[in-house]
């Protein structure tokens, strides 16, 4: 046999074997999501979470054509579009059409960042699409690479939800500080249209499906750290507020034994809990990436927070001391996109010319997990 082992085996940990939760519970809604929630997460030390040799060069967004405003939702929920705007921000939303997939905007929205960056997708060396709604279970970012002839990038998906994008970035820049990889592509996509209970109009008036992606590359010697700090956070207990959890249902094998086929719920949520979480959180996990940044909210010129709620973005916006006309939102005409929701609202900032080269940008995601984060960057 031929032999290509030419470094140190990784051992295996030696943990105990233990059940997971989720497979003890196949039901609509599996008994490890009950709630068991403490009284705070427990905030990890800050400081050694700084500047990485990593830059932001282009970025890239694509949406489904399809548009649907609040006043068609009407026909098929109680509500209405003073009730929708009111509350969360949002006019309008764009949803998927069958047949159309989420690894189609992704890779749209990756290839027009190339463009925009100027770079030749066969300089790329890594791809991180961050999405929980991918159309392959498997992985959808080895097939956005493909198409769009990435030939010499790794590519794999990161699974973190609203917070995804942030975390990307935040990984991406690793290896690009390391000098592992040169050239890498963030990507944010999701399309929770498939996800949501129609029927339940307090979850289903909130979402849409889009993509937005960057293009980073290492920094050179001699030029500027672009990631200038970054903090990032997560809380299992809090999983009960938000999730979309496992819901298979019993599959006798003969006489062999029972499985369970794959099935999944639709998105559970508990608005007022979520809110708590975001307008707690963000405020302070901002404050970390900002003090491992070296940087006060006075010096950053845009605040970018995932894109969720309207009142969120303000009260988190009053609590720094912050006005409204420096955080950059698009919520309104696309909705909450989940792990697309940052990268989409940064395209539209960059290509509207609010966001020029050398802006500081203080950017937040947060959602289910519950997970929380936030990276400082210079643009460009």
């Amino acid at each position: 046999a031929v032999g290509f082992q030419t470094g140190p085996l990784l051992r295996a940990r030696a943990d105990p074997p233990r059940q997971s939760s989720l497979l003890r519970a196949p039901a609509a809604m599996p008994a490890s999501l009950a709630c068991a929630r403490r009284s705070g997460p427990v905030m990890g030390a800050s400081g050694s979470r700084g500047a990485l040799n990593a830059r932001l060069l282009g970025s890239g967004s694509c949406v489904p054509d399809k548009l649907v405003p609040n006043s068609a939702l009407e026909a098929i929920v109680d509500t209405n579009d003073e009730w929708i705007s009111k509350r969360t921000g949002i006019s309008n939303r764009r949803l998927l059409a069958p047949g159309q997939g989420v690894h189609d905007l992704a890779a749209t929205a990756a290839q027009r960042a190339l463009e925009d960056a100027g770079v030749p997708a066969d300089e790329v060396g890594l791809i991180v699409l961050a999405t929980s709604t991918p159309d392959d279970l498997f992985g959808d970012a080895a097939a956005v690479a493909s198409a769009i002839g990435a030939t010499n990038a790794v590519a794999f998906d990161l699974t973190a939800a609203c917070s995804g994008f942030l975390f990307g970035v935040s990984v991406a820049s690793q290896f690009l500080h390391t000098g592992a990889y040169g050239t890498a592509i963030v990507i944010g996509a999701d399309g929770l249209s498939r996800w949501v209970d129609w029927s339940d109009r307090n979850t289903c008036v909130l979402f849409g499906d889009g993509a937005g992606a960057v293009v980073m590359k290492g920094a050179e010697a001699g030029e500027e750290a672009g990631v200038l700090g970054f903090e990032m956070h997560s809380d299992g207990t809090g999983r009960c507020d938000l999730n979309l959890g496992y819901a298979g249902e019993p599959q006798q094998l003969k006489d062999v034994t029972t499985v369970t086929n794959g099935k999944y719920a639709t998105v559970d949520m508990n608005g007022k809990e979520v809110y708590k979480f975001a307008t707690s959180r963000v405020p302070q996990v901002l404050k970390e990436a900002m003090g491992n940044a070296g940087v006060t909210a006075e010096q950053v010129d845009w605040v970018l927070l995932h894109q969720a709620n309207i009142r969120i973005m303000e009260t988190v916006a009053k609590k720094l001391g912050v006005p409204m006309d420096k955080v950059l939102t698009n919520l309104s005409e696309v909705g909450n996109t989940s792990a697309g929701s940052i990268p989409l609202a940064l395209d539209a900032a960059v290509k509207a010319g609010k966001v020029k080269k050398g802006d500081l940008i203080a950017m937040s995601g947060f959602g289910a997990g519950l997970s929380w984060g936030s990276v400082i960057v210079r643009w460009g």
